[in-house]
């Protein structure tokens, strides 16, 4: 199964692995960073585009694809991904 890892701190919070993690597994964080943003953070569970709600798993497949969109598309290079 594959996961990945976000470096909270080096983070600036633009959300963009959000809009294309498709399955819905990123989100933002309750806590502030260092920089003062609230950064990216994995989830094992799915989240509902409409309202943030949880997803049962099986609705949007809940494992991570490693398909590394959420790394190509970070600016900061804040993401690696684990197969």
């Amino acid at each position: 199964m594959a996961k990945i890892k976000i470096d909270r701190e080096k983070c600036k919070g633009c959300l963009l692995c959000v809009s294309v993690c498709p399955k819905g597994l990123i989100t933002q964080a309750e806590k502030l960073n260092k920089k003062g943003v609230k950064p990216a953070q994995f989830s094992r569970r799915a989240i509902s585009s409409e309202g943030g709600t949880p997803l049962k798993a099986g609705k949007k497949g809940g494992a991570c694809l490693g398909c590394s969109l959420c790394a190509v598309i970070c600016p900061d290079c804040c993401i690696e991904v684990w197969k």
